[in-house]
């Protein structure tokens, strides 16, 4: 009954009342999970920490921070309002620094965006480079994103500007295509099928590397492979590609890489790229954002850049994309 009389008074609360500083407090003290640190990160004293977090637990009828031995810890409900508290204070960030117009010369934004290790190598110094000379006092964080912030794209795009993946996982998102890429299959350099071919008796045979495997997590080709009644044998799962190469040189694993990709490794890596024995498609890759961004002129000015690093660095104008002719493209 509790519960539910706290849920109905928040939920009927006017904004009106709330203290925007409590969201400030609220943030600081789950990601510090110290009264003491949080302070400290705040610039405030303790004792004006600690009464707002004695008023965030009448608030919420919760203790949100509860002592175990020398340690604080997150109750079940802190460990909810964490992200939501971090989304929430970044959301109100955006609001009042929003301008009219962007200034890339004077901007001291922080862009941040989920990729793989692949788009890190693709596109991660160029784009890098360009925000440097345009932009030179804003700062990049290139975080690298799993199945999980997939799952919740939606969520963690309001606090990431930008994420990098492939058409096909994600619905009800802005979209831009960037550039095309091909599926290859590798194999170590001594293994016997660089001579003979590669053949799909081979892909159900042999040991795999595989990259994001699992339900709902996997690569297109990974899919289209399972699709057409090809089921690998996966011995070892990694969740990014970088590392791939060096679980299947010198060893009879085969694994799917972008030839993008390969293209970029030493030619003493160990490994062969080999032709698909099946239709893998192509891949596109795409870069999304939530739809709230759209007129937002900083992330249009994000979104440009990110469109002429890929021309930079792929060298293919993106007007070759077949669907990427506009920069409002829904999936």
């Amino acid at each position: 009954m509790t519960r539910i009389r706290r849920i109905y008074r928040v939920r009927s609360m006017n904004l009106a009342s709330l203290d925007l500083n409590l969201l400030v407090s609220l943030d600081a003290l789950l990601q510090q999970r110290s009264v003491t640190r949080a302070a400290e990160q705040m610039g405030l004293s303790q004792p004006a920490l600690s009464a707002s977090l004695a008023r965030l637990r009448r608030h919420f009828d919760d203790e949100l921070l509860t002592r175990v031995g020398n340690e604080y810890r997150l109750t079940p409900l802190a460990v909810q309002l964490r992200e939501l508290a971090r989304i929430a204070l970044s959301g109100v960030e955006r609001v009042f620094t929003a301008q009219p117009e962007f200034d890339p010369a004077s901007s001291t934004r922080e862009f941040t965006l989920l990729v793989s290790d692949y788009v890190v190598a693709v596109l991660g110094d160029t784009v890098a480079g360009l925000l440097a000379e345009e932009a030179p006092n804003t700062r990049l964080r290139l975080s690298t994103h799993s199945p999980a912030v997939v799952d919740r794209a939606e969520q963690a795009l309001l606090s990431a500007d930008l994420l990098f993946l492939p058409p096909g996982f994600l619905t009800d998102l802005s979209r831009r295509d960037l550039y095309r890429d091909e599926w290859v299959c590798v194999v170590a350099a001594e293994n016997p099928v660089v001579t003979t071919g590669l053949t799909v008796e081979d892909l159900e045979t042999l040991p795999w590397v595989a990259t994001y495997h699992g339900p709902t997590a996997s690569t297109p080709a990974a899919r289209q492979m399972r699709m057409l009644g090809i089921e690998p044998r996966v011995q070892v799962v990694v969740e990014n590609f970088m590392t791939v190469p060096t679980l299947v040189a010198g060893s009879d694993r085969i694994a799917l890489l972008q030839r993008r990709l390969v293209d970029l490794m030493p030619l003493n890596s160990g490994i062969r790229a080999l032709p698909c024995p099946f239709d893998a498609g192509p891949l596109i890759e795409a870069m999304w954002w939530h739809p709230v961004f759209d007129d937002d002129p900083e992330h249009t000015y994000l979104r440009d850049l990110v469109v002429r690093a890929a021309q930079l660095a792929v060298g293919v104008p993106t007007t070759d994309i077949d669907s990427a002719d506009t920069d409002q493209q829904k999936k």
